[in-house]
């Protein structure tokens, strides 16, 4: 038992002479957009101009939907895959792609069209 106790207490003295102090290690991180490199880069730089969607991957809401005039969806490419809810209490959703220039029916009867966007 009293060996056990004396190497507690050399424990204990050993570790007081040795101090971290918590100054040293407290840099606050530069501005993320000097580290970000690519399309985060690029995605930072988007919503510092304002704007909050760059890639369009929130939520549009159904306009009219009609074959005289559809929903338009936004698109850098040549096709894109939108899905469509139909009833407002469906649990599932209706995925189809759209082809750049042509205006797709969905099931429920709702039209859709995808439009020029320029790339981020």
């Amino acid at each position: 038992m009293a060996s056990i106790c004396g190497r507690m207490a050399f424990r204990a003295a050993a570790r007081q002479n040795v101090t971290y102090t918590p100054v040293r290690f407290c840099k606050m991180m530069n501005d993320p957009l000097e580290h970000a490199t690519g399309i985060e880069k690029r995605e930072l730089l988007a919503k510092a101009a304002g704007n909050d969607n760059p890639f369009d991957m929130k939520v549009f809401k159904r306009g009219a939907g009609t074959k005289e005039n559809p929903n338009l969806i936004p698109s850098a490419f040549d096709a894109r895959i939108v899905g469509c809810i139909c009833e407002e209490d469906q649990t599932y959703v209706q995925w189809m792609w759209l082809q750049k220039g042509t205006a797709k029916r969905c099931e429920c009867g709702h039209w859709f069209k995808l439009v020029e966007k320029a790339a981020v």
